[in-house]
């Protein structure tokens, strides 16, 4: 039993797997006109190895043809399909587990039949808006009527207009054309009963005649007067914008005249499209023609104003602005009866001879694309106003068409640096590297090692005074300048607020100034009250140790002890001092005794009142300035210190004293009770540079009245 089930089960298991092909669908034919009819069925691939059997009966079911193919098409060729005749089509498909048969298609021939691409013979225009074409079938179908479908379309266009026309002759007239433009043509067609057309046939090309020429638009561009009263007219001109280019123009022809004169001048034959005139300041009307084979055109006729003549001025509002990909002027008009407007651009950077310009008319906007326009520069937009044939004052405005972040930063700058204050300048970028508009400035500015501020300022500013700075800090500063594209910081600058202000230097001068000068005021105030006070301050009175009361004192004592002159005054040989030898001691002593009485002097002045040496005229130093300071019961140098600074003149003259006064001055010194022995000295100090010399003179100058007696 088990083993029979084993034996069933591989044999079930092939039957359930099994398949049919696919039944054949969609069944199509068309006849190729004197070729074959092609039919084709769906599915067009088989997934396993599939052979189809095709059966054909054709005149009127009287004839059967068979056709064998792996394919899902097959074809059939003359004398089997020849039209007109009714055909029917079956479609058998089988494989290895089994066949399928489609249903039954039925076919006219006139209705399935397609012909081959028409040739186009020729494309003759007519009139400048009409061709006439001419065209056969590569077929002869005389038997048949045709459906003709054409096609048309300008050389820069891409857009196709077709129109539909039966067709018994073979030529059709293509009318509404444009005059002298270029078209395309091509052609296809179907019989009548047909639903299959030709393909199209091969593109030709046609010209429309041309026509006379239209009116132009007219502009000028005004120069400045000379010396002689002349100036330059520019006349450009060329077809109103959006007008087609209906004519081949042989040239141009100019008149004008002056408003106030019956003279015309005509310029005839000019090729280009601008004309330099000279005309005088007066107010001149111009007009421009333009001629071709078919004739001139109408006059174009704008008024030249005068030098100083006013003009209307009616425009109001311009403004700008970018809507992508195109660049919108817009304004208002304040006098309603103007209706057209010239348009006028150039580059700033950039001026030109000749600007481009447009005629806009019955609106108030106008707009260019923006890929006309050079990117990242300014351009200079005029708008006139022009009423008739007279052009009023115009409106000007700056654009950009693309914006970018500018090329360069500012140069910048600091100046009045103070303690906590700076003020920081920068120069305005050349507008060939602003790349836009510059909307603002920022500042920014940082201290050594500190945060960084900022400060965003007009575009209009180009400086900025930085305020609550830091007392003697270095600070690190730069400028960016920014668009609407982005921004660009320039040079960095560095500087050092001060530690010390004008101001505070100032003030402070101004008060050590003050002091002098009022100490000035008070010194000669003060000199103008007591004279010699100032005198004796500045220049004090040097002893004159002649009128020491020493040398008096000396010379009294030289009389008494003097022996008494001859009687006989006219020899005079006996007043001639003689040498005699002098002790060696003689010096010393004479400083001991000199020094004893200084101190008697000193103590009878004390008596008298001691006096300022500012005080009255008569004060007479008799102290010797090279005397050092002693206290009581001290004792001078020794007389030696002192003998070396004694000039040589002085030691002279006493040599030239008699031992025998010497010995009398002696002993009135030793009768005073002084002793001529030396006291212990006293405690050294240096000595007056001042005095030095006056001291050395006073202790060996003898008073004039001592050295007659002598």
């Amino acid at each position: 039993m088990w083993t029979l089930a084993l034996w069933v089960f591989p044999l079930l298991c092939k039957c359930s797997l099994a398949a049919l092909p696919a039944n054949p669908e969609n069944i199509s034919c068309i006849l190729y006109f004197n070729k074959n009819m092609t039919c084709t069925w769906s599915p067009e691939e088989e997934t396993s190895g599939t052979n189809y059997t095709v059966r054909l009966t054709y005149s009127f079911g009287k004839s059967i043809c068979t056709a064998y193919t792996t394919k899902a098409s097959c074809s059939f060729f003359p004398p089997c399909v020849l039209p007109p005749d009714n055909c029917s089509v079956q479609v058998e498909a089988q494989n290895g587990d089994g066949k399928v048969k489609s249903d039954i298609t039925y076919w006219d021939l006139d209705h399935i039949v397609k012909t081959e691409p028409p040739i186009i013979l020729s494309v003759n225009p007519i009139s400048n808006q009409m061709f006439q074409i001419r065209w056969r079938p590569r077929e002869k179908l005389r038997v048949y009527h045709l459906m003709c479908m054409l096609r048309f379309r300008t050389v820069n266009s891409t857009h196709w207009t077709e129109v539909h026309f039966e067709n018994h002759n073979l030529v059709y007239n293509l009318m509404g054309l444009q005059a002298f433009t270029e078209y395309v043509i091509a052609l296809r067609f179907r019989v009548k009963e047909s639903r299959f057309w030709s393909h199209w046939s091969k593109e030709e090309t046609g010209v429309t005649t041309e026509e006379v020429p239209h009116v132009l638009d007219l502009w000028r561009v005004l120069g400045p007067t000379d010396e002689n009263g002349v100036r330059k007219v520019l006349l450009l001109w060329k077809k109103a914008r959006g007008a087609p280019v209906l004519e081949r123009t042989l040239g141009y022809n100019i008149q004008y005249f002056a408003e106030n004169s019956t003279s015309l001048t005509e310029i005839n034959n000019v090729t280009n499209q601008q004309y330099e005139l000279l005309l005088t300041g007066q107010s001149y009307r111009v007009s421009v023609t333009s001629f071709n084979s078919r004739g001139k055109s109408q006059e174009a006729v704008l008024r030249i104003p005068a030098v100083d003549e006013d003009t209307i001025q009616c425009i109001r509002d311009l403004e700008a602005r970018l809507a992508e990909p195109l660049l919108v002027l817009t304004w208002q008009s304040t006098i309603p009866e103007v209706d057209t407007w010239v348009v006028e651009w150039f580059p700033e950077t950039v001026p030109s001879e000749f600007p481009s310009w447009e005629a806009v008319s019955r609106v108030t906007h106008w707009t260019v694309e923006r890929d006309k326009l050079k990117p990242l520069v300014c351009y200079n937009i005029s708008v006139y106003p022009v009423l008739g044939q007279q052009v009023g004052e115009p409106r000007t405005i700056q654009v950009y068409a693309r914006e970018d972040a500018p090329k360069e930063g500012p140069k910048t700058w600091a100046e009045n640096i103070g303690l906590k204050t700076a003020t920081i300048i920068w120069e305005e970028i050349p507008k060939s590297e602003r790349n836009g508009f510059i909307n603002n400035y920022t500042i920014f500015y940082q201290a050594e090692g500190g945060e960084t501020f900022s400060k965003t300022v007009d575009a209009r500013v180009l400086q900025y005074d930085l305020e609550s700075l830091t007392r003697r800090t270095s600070y690190t500063v730069w400028v960016e300048a920014k668009t609407g594209a982005g921004g660009k910081s320039g040079n960095i600058i560095n500087f050092r607020t001060l530690s010390i202000s004008i101001l505070e230097i100032i003030c402070l001068s101004s008060l050590v100034g003050g002091g002098l000068l009022l100490l000035s005021i008070f010194t000669v105030t003060s000199a103008l009250k007591k004279p010699n006070r100032l005198t004796r301050l500045c220049c004090p009175d040097v002893p004159n140790p002649a009128e020491s009361s020493l040398a008096t004192w000396i010379g009294d004592n030289f009389k008494k002890s003097s022996p008494k002159e001859p009687e006989n005054s006219g020899n005079t040989e006996g007043r001639v001092l003689k040498p005699c030898s002098v002790p060696a001691d003689l010096v010393d002593k004479l400083m001991v005794n000199f020094e004893t009485f200084l101190e008697v002097v000193s103590t009878e002045e004390a008596r008298k009142g001691q006096e300022s040496i500012l005080g009255g005229e008569e004060n007479e130093y008799v102290t010797s300035p090279s005397r050092p300071d002693c206290p009581p019961g001290k004792s001078f140098k020794e007389a030696s210190v002192l003998t070396e600074a004694a000039p040589g003149e002085a030691y002279n003259q006493c040599l030239g004293t008699t031992e025998e006064t010497y010995t009398e001055f002696n002993e009135q010194l030793l009768s005073s009770g002084h002793s001529p022995e030396r006291e212990p000295l006293c405690e050294e100090r240096a000595p007056n540079p001042y005095l030095k010399n006056s001291v050395t003179t006073r202790e060996f100058l003898i008073p004039e009245h001592t050295k007659r007696e002598i």
